[in-house]
């Protein structure tokens, strides 16, 4: 693998350490990155349109308990689409164990976040329960239809060919 990186120094005889086989770090390594990004940012944008659009309609159907339950829908939202891509992102160069880690631990940390967040709102009435739920809905379908595309429109090769 050719990097932009000088090779350590040697001792004499010593011949250079193989690069683990673990490591996910290539030639494709932008590409995927490059694929993250995207997602991550059609994501994004996704939510950000979903605030104005869900505090919109919100406010027309439910008066302010409505406002508050567009933005609480998108908070959800966001908490749980965003820091998925954002966690492989964040770990594109690590070895497939460590992003595996990394993503079974956001997920299980975004589960106890998302169980306290419903258990302290279940006894408030100052946001609208429905307007929440379609506007989360909304924004984890959405969310998850732009990773598909992001990922199926990346160019990322299965297979490198041997080098000749």
């Amino acid at each position: 693998m050719t990097t932009s990186q000088p090779e350590p120094a040697q001792p004499d005889g010593a011949e250079p350490a193989e690069q683990s086989a673990e490591q996910t770090i290539g030639p494709h390594g932008q590409a995927v990155r490059a694929v993250f990004r995207t997602a991550l940012r059609d994501v994004l944008v996704l939510l950000g349109a979903l605030t104005v659009l869900g505090v919109a309609i919100g406010a027309l159907v439910a008066g302010l308990p409505g406002v508050w339950g567009a933005l609480l829908g998108v908070g959800v939202a966001l908490l749980f689409s965003a820091t998925t891509v954002w966690a492989m992102l964040r770990t594109v160069d690590a070895s497939p164990t460590t992003t595996a880690a990394v993503v079974m631990g956001s997920w299980l940390a975004k589960m106890v976040v998302l169980i306290v967040i419903l258990v302290v709102l279940r006894g408030m009435d100052f946001y609208d329960r429905w307007v929440f739920a379609g506007v989360l809905l909304v924004g984890v379908i959405g969310s998850a239809v732009l990773d598909y595309r992001a990922v199926s429109r990346g160019r990322i090769p299965y297979v490198e060919p041997d080098a000749r």
